[in-house]
């Protein structure tokens, strides 16, 4: 057979279901062998960063790789924040993109540039297809190295000349491992740890919203009863409504949750991964006993250096640490601390439940509304900004993977894209996209695959005409800010030209009853909410005077 239909072969041996993508010309012979796939669908994008954000979001809610798709040169460059985004997420994703003739390229010619070393700092592997026969091994690799622990985005380059010649190789049929596990004496002496310590705290990092992981966490916290702070990436991990779960944490400023850190004295750090939330903001003065347990060792710092470390499948540590504590007869913690930053964290969320205001609307206020009009298993998705500051410590969780928050690369523009995949994965549940009006329109032109494909999203605009998140932080910092603002489209008309419902919500009484509206709207809704962004600063005071509570 033809090399790129070998390739679909391959892919359709892998169990991928879809491709995102802007095809050109360098990857025509892909195209065509794609379209005669009866497994693997092709969503034509507007953007290949689009593209690559929907294959992420695949990736995040199912665990499995979708590809992405660019040609050479351009198409490549623009994939590049969408892959970078999903590398540092741990999504597993594979990209896909074509390249001129191996004739040309060696030599200065059109579009030619290497490709291969561009993706080569923000994936796992970046490799291209030299040898027609050598595909059923590439893509075997690229999807196991993709789904691995940590996943993460893997890259493939076929040459148009390579994908046009004759293959006589056939695809490799999967086969799956089973990730090694601790061993009995670590887990041991973790255990003897944690019963002797006197303040436990579970800091629950991105790997325990893997389905197996969440579940053993939760029997953990059910025989224990210690608390659980999650970072942005781990929301869901515990149920909200569990007297162990203290919420989250990850703002740059001391909040409540971090009281319950302040007080542990061991903390057992689950699936952590530094790039969300560095622990020189949590264990600056190093007099915390850490105990490390994820699929690999500890990333070296010196705010994190575990004494003790279990690696290994984190679900499997999960159970060998229930296991244990079945056989152990009661624990003596104190946990007043945490009982009392939960309590007070609460009384945050609902601070501004019944806020009544006209014109710019509180973030507490929209954020409580949005939780009591979401299911326990729809989909919130946050795009990049200020929003995403207040996403993460006012909407929680019940479930994994229903608040999806970018916060490795945390690129903007996000959000409405992984919302069509959310809806591609997942139709029956509700999805939510949260964008600021900045990041909303960095990837505008997805309103119209939105259509295309009839999805049934709510788009969520927080306009404040600013880079609202900079002007934050520099104010934070400097007392002032630089000029950010900026002006905005007519959201109605811009919601009718791409033929979306359109609202705008002016006044916070109407807000639920109008998000329930959308929801209850054919195809994309687009709803539009004035902020009141001036609670940004006085959060910040606020959390500049915090006093824990014991």
């Amino acid at each position: 057979m033809k090399a790129s239909d070998l390739f679909v072969r391959c892919l359709e041996t892998e169990g991928i279901d879809y491709v995102f993508g802007v095809p050109g010309e360098e990857n025509a012979d892909f195209m065509l062998s794609l379209e005669k796939s009866d497994r693997i669908k092709f969503i034509l994008c507007r953007h290949e960063q689009g593209a690559a954000f929907m294959a992420e979001i695949y990736g995040r809610l199912t665990g499995h790789t979708a590809g992405c798709l660019g040609t050479l040169g351009p198409g490549a460059t623009n994939l590049i924040t969408g892959v970078a985004d999903s590398n540092m997420d741990r999504a597993p994703m594979l990209v896909l993109t074509g390249q001129g003739s191996t004739e040309r390229l060696h030599k200065e010619s059109h579009q030619i540039m290497d490709v291969v070393h561009m993706f080569g700092p923000v994936t796992k592997w970046a490799t291209t297809v030299l040898h027609e026969n050598n595909i059923p091994e590439i893509v075997r690799k690229a999807v196991r190295l993709a789904r691995t622990e940590k996943p993460g985005a893997v890259h493939i380059e076929l040459p148009e000349d390579i994908a046009s010649k004759e293959a006589s190789a056939t695809p490799l049929n999967p086969q799956r491992f089973r990730r090694p596990v601790p061993d009995d004496k670590i887990v041991d002496a973790a255990f003897e740890i944690l019963k002797n310590a006197k303040r436990p705290v579970i800091l629950a990092g991105n790997g325990c919203i893997r389905k197996r992981a969440s579940k053993q966490l939760r029997e953990f916290c059910e025989k224990t009863g210690i608390g659980v702070i999650s970072t942005f990436m781990a929301k869901g991990c515990v149920d909200m409504d569990a007297d162990y779960c203290l919420y989250t944490i990850g703002l740059q400023a001391k909040d409540l949750v971090a009281c319950a850190m302040d007080a542990a004295d061991v903390v057992l750090a689950l699936g952590y991964d530094m790039v969300e939330y560095h622990p020189h903001l949590w264990n600056a003065q190093g007099d915390k006993h850490i105990i490390h347990a994820d699929f690999l060792p500890a990333e070296i710092d010196e705010d994190y250096h575990p004494e003790t470390e279990i690696v290994g499948d984190l679900a499997h540590t999960l159970w060998m640490l229930n296991q244990r504590a079945d056989s152990h007869e009661g624990f003596e913690f104190d946990l007043s601390q945490q009982a009392a930053t939960r309590r007070d964290m609460r009384a945050e969320l609902e601070r501004y439940r019944d806020d009544d205001t006209t014109g710019v609307i509180k973030p507490q206020k929209v954020l409580w509304d949005v939780r009591q009009v979401m299911g326990r298993e729809d989909i919130l998705l946050s795009d990049v900004g200020a929003h995403k500051m207040w996403i993460a410590r006012h909407y929680q969780c019940h479930e994994p993977n229903t608040c999806l928050i970018p916060n490795g690369f945390c690129s903007m523009g996000s959000a409405l894209p992984g919302a069509i995949a959310a809806n591609l994965v997942l139709p029956q549940r509700r999805v939510l996209a949260i964008c600021g009006d900045g990041g909303f329109l960095m990837n505008v032109q997805e309103m119209e695959t939105a259509h295309r494909l009839g999805s049934n999203i709510v788009v969520m605009v927080w306009e404040d005409r600013e880079y609202g998140l900079i002007a934050w932080k520099q104010q934070t910092h400097f007392g002032t800010h630089t000029d950010l603002a900026f002006n905005n489209p007519d959201w109605l008309r811009l919601a009718d030209s791409f033929s979306w419902h359109g609202h705008v919500v002016e006044n916070s009484k109407d807000l639920a009853a109008t998000l329930e509206r959308a929801f209850n709207e054919t195809g994309p809704s687009l709803v539009v909410v004035p902020i009141d962004y001036r609670e940004n600063m006085k959060l910040t005071e606020r959390l500049g005077d915090i006093v824990c509570p014991i």
